[in-house]
């Protein structure tokens, strides 16, 4: 059993992989167009603090569970705490992790068809040297992609099977070596990308946008979004972490690691900043663009820009990979239950999560063009979305995403930091002494921790979660 779930190969391999799982779509897609949305400096100097305040510590939490226990999510739980309720949270991150996989795989599809489409000179005017490009005729080409059902299904099915056989191969031959590739490669686009936008006009106003003190643009809701982002983008909540803790050494340092982590998650979500706000502001584009920022407002930005069709490539090259070293910590954790908790062998578990996942996504791929998932769902779900506190009704897809943004993930996460802080604390701080590492030398260090586990993270994701509900 142990030999079938694996342990990493070196704790660079350990960092890399769980700084994938962290660095995603919410880095590059969604951070930056929060930023723009609320006025940038102010809010992100409030993001890194909620970073170092609230997510670090609930990702030491997560993953010190994963590393005392050696087990996948219920496993790890139920080994604790046995006889206890507690095992529901591992159980909540099984099923986070599937529901979030299906329709994040229907993003990534998106990126992998942009990737086709900037090839191939598919994004209307982004080609060398062309100026002039209609914002409209790319706001169009999104809106048949995402309207095109067997588009959608045909990339929703591809990027499924690429995740597959990476998570398929194991923990060092699959998960560990795809992450010592993409991850460097990730870095050096992010930095080729940084460079190229340090030579732009735009850059000087950019850089003053994302670290100047512009506090009289932040507002309540401004600190309660960045407050719930820096939770969010850890990937803490769903089980990830403490699987990948779970393959950790015991004696391997729980501080340094997760100190590594968090660092290059955020490196890269400054990096993404500084990567498409100087390409909007040299072009005359507005900051505050919304979700539309990527895919709609990117390529006509790159269409304006000298090399705009080699630039764009790179930029959807850089999401699709970003997008599948998160989806693989997404798959890892159904399948490491299935191996833990069943027996099964790792292609079997994983095949069978595959399949499943699949076919929950199929409605998520199918929600902007179909009947079915279309308008019909949004009357069929508008009752439960306003019983949320939610007014109206939405797709299969927006629904998913509202459901683990706002439910799963906040619930998951307050688990997690409950069960380290009160339930393993004290047995926590005896294994960490017993082991040499951070925690266990610095009796100050271990009880900031402690006391930020127990009481502020715990409020935070409160508030966070009363306000995402509309009850607050």
């Amino acid at each position: 059993m142990a030999t079938e779930r694996g342990q990493w190969g070196s704790k660079l391999g350990f960092i890399l992989a769980a700084a994938g799982s962290a660095v995603g779509l919410g880095n590059l897609w969604k951070f930056p167009y929060i930023t723009g949305e609320n006025g940038g400096g102010a809010f992100v100097i409030v993001y890194l603090v909620c970073i170092a305040l609230v997510g670090l510590p609930i990702m030491m939490g997560e993953v010190l569970i994963g590393r005392m226990a050696q087990r996948s999510t219920v496993s790890a739980f139920r080994h604790i705490a046995p006889q206890s309720a507690w095992q529901s949270v591992g159980w909540l991150g099984v099923v986070t992790g599937v529901v979030i996989l299906s329709y994040y795989s229907v993003v990534a599809g998106w990126s992998m068809h942009y990737v086709y489409l900037a090839v191939s000179g598919g994004l209307s005017g982004v080609t060398e040297g062309i100026e002039g490009v209609d914002p409209a005729a790319i706001k169009a080409t999104f809106n048949a992609v995402a309207a095109d059902p067997a588009l959608n299904v045909g990339w929703h099915a591809v990027f499924m099977a690429l995740t597959a056989l990476i998570v398929g191969a194991g923990v060092q031959q699959g998960v560990e070596r795809a992450a010592r590739v993409m991850m460097p490669v990730l870095f050096l686009m992010m930095t080729a990308l940084l460079v190229y936008a340090t030579t732009l006009d735009g850059f000087g106003k950019a850089f003053d946008f994302v670290f100047g003190l512009h506090f009289e643009r932040l507002t309540g809701a401004g600190v309660l979004e960045a407050l719930g982002h820096s939770f969010f983008t850890l990937s803490v909540g769903m089980g990830a972490m403490l699987t990948y803790g779970s393959y950790l050494a015991k004696q391997d340092d729980l501080v340094s690691t997760s100190v590594a982590i968090t660092l290059l998650d955020t490196a890269v979500a400054l990096m993404a900043c500084l990567v498409l706000f100087p390409i909007t502001f040299t072009i005359g584009m507005e900051p505050a663009a919304g979700p539309g920022l990527v895919f709609q407002n990117m390529p006509v930005a790159f269409a304006e820009l000298p090399g705009g069709a080699t630039w764009s490539v790179i930029f959807f090259v850089l999401l699709t990979f970003a997008a599948l070293t998160s989806s693989i910590s997404l798959l890892e954790v159904p399948a490491s239950y299935l191996i833990d908790e069943r027996g099964w062998s790792r292609p079997k578990a994983v095949t069978v999560m595959v399949a499943a996942i699949f076919a929950l996504g199929v409605p998520s791929a199918l929600s902007g063009g179909t009947a079915l998932f279309g308008a019909d769902f949004q009357a069929a779900t508008k009752p439960v979305l306003v019983a949320m506190g939610q007014e109206g009704g939405k797709s299969w897809f927006d629904t998913f995403d509202y459901l683990a943004s706002n439910i799963l993930l906040p619930v998951g996460g307050m688990g997690i930091a409950l069960f380290a802080a009160w339930r393993i604390g004290d047995k926590a701080r005896r294994a960490e002494v017993a082991a040499g590492s951070t925690l266990g030398r610095i009796e100050g260090f271990y009880l900031v921790w402690l006391q930020l586990l127990r009481y502020l993270a715990p409020i935070a994701i409160l508030v966070v979660m009363l306000h995402a509900l509309g009850l607050l």
